[in-house]
């Protein structure tokens, strides 16, 4: 690669051709404003946007200031990143910003956590010189997204996320000039349009325009409710990353401390989804074997490759986008609506408490979560087995209001019953954990042998599409993996073309998997974040006495109590669901 020599603010320094005025400023510790750009690098996203123009710098040779993030470095390059003529530039940029900006920072869901409100801090903006008529756009309530367009700033970060990291095609910029406005087709709302509810836009997004349904207070008024039983179930990725609301290094595990925080926002029971995860791998992994062995024997029209289906941004996307292949997937629930499902049955029982006085609140890492709990299959009589859904970021902003801090927090279990998980559960989110936890318990239960090295490296990584072999005692079994959306059409398309060699398929939704979920704290597409969490959670796996799902204690007493084997009559009809043709429900409602 030839190296071009550069000088910025003074600094002599050598960079690789084709590296951007704003990556070069960056590897001599030299801060460059930016709103709408994001490195997606790491994802394998060029992204040059280019549009605020709040990065800005003088070049020396060049009449008008560049454009840091899109102007590439040239031999002999002097840039200056500070002047009075860029700040004044940068400042009057942001003005301009402001002026067609609602003035609600006080009442708004990024009240400090805003990029905007913190770059305009930063600018020292205290009045705006350009004053006029405010644009405004009708507010789209969906059950897991609000769009308040009102305050979009046309940075276009979600644009970039919708359709070139999760290829889903959802948002793009409509209109022109002072009517803009990043939407939907025809400014439909996120209901009636391909929307996975993933989050990804949320994530990104620089201010109050994308944020998540918030249902924290509706927690704190059930929490209040003397009449109520509430209880909470939390995700195995919220463990490794709740603690970077509070100062933590990413990847710290926190799983302890998280459940004395619930214990004292007062929640009667404190329970782990990675109880429902090994419940998922005893239900799919008996799907799984229920194919093969059909397979095996001949059968030419059985559904193979059996695609996970513990993602409901990747559900979504398929009944949208591919409903063709609705029979594909495996009918398991997900882990949160499984837990919902067996807690006001079978557990509410044990706890005689009436189906209609049970809470069940799930902390999630991903926005699609709140959606996917107020799907009408996943109710009885209108009463929905998940109630409510909280993020990982509001589980965080409930805890600062009541309790204020975990770091001196002891560490505390969850409860019993459905409290307890293996380290095949713990996995699930990361990618390739979901299909290596089911591997181990199909291995045993195929070959009927003890599996001695529980750890399958080859199912691991980051790479967006892999793949790997799998034996099972002389039976090949070819891996598919996939994360990111845009990285799971490569895959169906593939199906879809009979062109796909692989008898499973894990597919997560979101970049790095549910540690990366939509509503994380923000990790702003640094894969060392990720990576960071992805450790901690195999970490967590290895320190666990129990590391098979099939062996976990409280399984077995639910199947032996309760369900009887998994696939039974009973078992699929609480833990199995079925997919629809979602482009034909949209179809119908234009």
């Amino acid at each position: 690669m030839t190296l071009i020599n550069i000088k910025i603010n003074g600094k002599e320094l050598q960079v690789e051709e084709g590296t951007t005025v704003l990556q070069a400023a960056k590897k001599v510790g030299i801060e460059i404003p930016t709103l709408c750009y994001m490195n997606l690098h790491d994802l394998g996203i060029n992204h040059n946007p280019g549009g605020c123009r709040i990065c800005v710098v003088e070049v020396e040779g060049r009449r008008n200031l560049a454009p840091s993030c899109v102007t590439k470095v040239w031999e002999g390059m002097e840039v200056k990143t500070h002047t009075m003529r860029v700040l004044n530039a940068r400042k009057t940029v942001m003005e301009l910003i402001l002026s067609d900006h609602p003035f609600e920072c006080l009442t708004c869901a990024k009240n400090g956590t805003c990029d905007l409100q913190k770059l305009a801090q930063d600018l020292g903006v205290r009045e705006i010189h350009y004053q006029g008529e405010q644009s405004t756009y009708k507010e789209d309530n969906s059950p897991a997204i609000i769009r308040d367009m009102d305050k979009c700033i046309m940075c276009r970060r979600c644009e970039t996320m919708c359709n070139e990291v999760q290829t889903c095609g959802v948002l793009s910029g409509i209109n022109r000039g002072f009517e803009a406005v990043v939407a939907p087709a025809f400014e439909q709302d996120l209901v009636q349009s391909p929307c996975t509810f993933c989050g990804q836009c949320v994530a990104v997004c620089p201010t109050g325009a994308l944020t998540e349904q918030d249902h924290t207070n509706k927690v704190i008024r059930a929490l209040a409710d003397p009449s109520k039983t509430v209880i909470v179930q939390t995700a195995p990725a919220v463990r490794v990353a709740l603690g970077e609301e509070f100062g933590m290094e990413p990847g710290t595990i926190v799983t302890g401390k998280m459940v004395a925080a619930l214990r004292r926002l007062g929640f009667d029971k404190v329970f782990d989804t990675d109880f429902a995860a090994d419940l998922t791998i005893m239900e799919e992994g008996t799907e799984l074997l229920g194919r093969l062995s059909k397979f095996l024997k001949g059968d030419k029209d059985v559904k193979l490759p059996i695609l996970t289906s513990c993602c409901p941004g990747w559900v979504n996307f398929f009944e949208h986008q591919f409903p063709e292949m609705k029979d594909i997937p495996s009918t398991a629930k997900s882990p949160q609506q499984m837990f919902g499902a067996i807690a006001k049955t079978y557990m509410a029982e044990k706890m005689n408490v009436k189906r209609e006085d049970l809470v069940v609140v799930s902390v999630m890492p991903c926005l699609a979560k709140k959606y996917e709990s107020q799907r009408e299959e996943f109710a009885v009589n209108g009463n929905p087995d998940v109630d409510f859904s909280i993020s990982t970021r509001e589980l965080a902003h409930l805890i600062k209001q009541s309790i204020g801090d975990i770091k001196e927090l002891p560490d505390e279990d969850f409860d019993n019953l459905m409290g307890q998980s293996t380290g095949a559960a713990v996995i699930f989110g990361n990618t390739g954990g979901v299909i290596e936890a089911a591997c181990r318990t199909a291995y045993e239960v195929y070959t009927e042998k003890k599996l001695e090295k529980v750890e399958f490296e080859q199912l691991r990584g980051f790479e967006g599409v892999r793949s790997a072999e799998v034996d099972f005692d002389g039976l090949k079994l070819n891996i598919g993996i996939a994360h990111g959306l845009g990285n799971a059409r490569k895959l169906l398309e593939s199906i879809k073309k009979g062109e796909s060699h692989f008898h499973a398929i894990e597919i997560m939704a979101c970049p790095g998997g549910c540690i990366g979920g939509g509503g994380q704290p923000l990790h702003h597409g640094n894969i060392e974040i990720l990576k960071a969490r992805a450790a901690a959670l195999y970490k967590e796996d290895e320190g666990k006495e129990i590391r098979k799902s099939h062996e976990n204690p409280e399984i077995i007493q639910l199947y032996k109590e309760f369900l009887g084997q998994p696939m039974s009559e009973k078992a699929h009809h609480l833990l199995h669901t079925e997919y629809f043709d979602k482009k034909k429900k949209i179809y119908i409602e234009k």
